[in-house]
């Protein structure tokens, strides 16, 4: 059975391909060698442009120590080495030196992603309104997504903000977040409220958002995004009740 590859531009049979993953991941396993170093070669040797076998090897690396990364913030392990990340992803840790570096590197990709993913996932949201009141909803409730508030990200957001104090790179993309955020919200909060007004509910808006993450990490039993969004909607409430009194 062939499957046609758009970026290599060839066909290849899937038999073939699904016979050379159980393959490598049977050596890495045994071996500990990192899957996307095995793979590469055999994607060349199948006819694979080496570009594409590159990227493709590549991918396999960053995924593997993104998901290792994420475990060990899950279980709170901030204090960790790459080698024991590389260990937790079952690559090897020269392949994670070589993509990331060090620890810090692979959180601020970590955290890139994330942020990446909320800011698609915001703007997509943020056209689905139709007044301000909408926004600033649609705004709180996607920093509660399905996607956004769950305990392994909830963990990467933690170590973010531990690690942020002490790296002047993760301090800057949480300016950036911050950033991000605070805008979001004045979107919508500026057609309800005098500027100033909005400008302190946006801020206590964004300290609810961070408080309720961090609360969240330190808690062992499931996020409860509904109640976390009520919590935001209802200080939201009080307040437009206020400025209208």
């Amino acid at each position: 059975m062939q499957f046609y590859l758009p970026i290599a531009e060839l066909p290849i049979d899937v038999l073939m391909i699904l016979g050379m993953g159980a393959a490598v991941g049977f050596i890495s396993g045994m071996f500990g060698v990192g899957g996307g170093f095995l793979m590469t070669p055999l994607l060349i040797f199948v006819g694979i442009p080496p570009a594409v076998a590159v990227a493709t090897g590549a991918n396999q690396v960053i995924a593997a120590s993104f998901s290792g990364a994420l475990a060990h913030f899950k279980r709170g392990t901030l204090d960790v080495t790459m080698s024991e990340i590389a260990g937790r992803a079952g690559v090897s840790s020269a392949l994670a030196h070589h993509y990331f570096g060090g620890k810090n590197d692979l959180l601020q990709a970590t955290m890139r992603h994330l942020l990446s993913e909320l800011g698609r996932d915001a703007r997509e949201a943020l056209k689905r309104t139709t007044n301000a009141r909408e926004r600033v909803s649609a705004v709180i409730a996607l920093n509660f997504s399905e996607t956004q508030f769950q305990p392994d990200t909830v963990a990467a957001w933690l170590a973010f903000y531990v690690e942020a104090q002490r790296s002047t790179e993760l301090r800057r993309l949480l300016r950036v977040y911050a950033h991000r955020l605070h805008s979001a919200l004045m979107s919508g909060l500026t057609g309800l409220l005098p500027r100033k007004d909005a400008e302190r509910a946006a801020e206590t808006i964004a300290a609810l958002i961070d408080g309720l993450y961090i609360r969240r990490a330190l808690k062992d039993a499931a996020p409860d995004a509904a109640s976390a969004v009520r919590l935001i909607e209802s200080f939201v409430d009080l307040r437009l009740a206020g400025a209208a009194a």
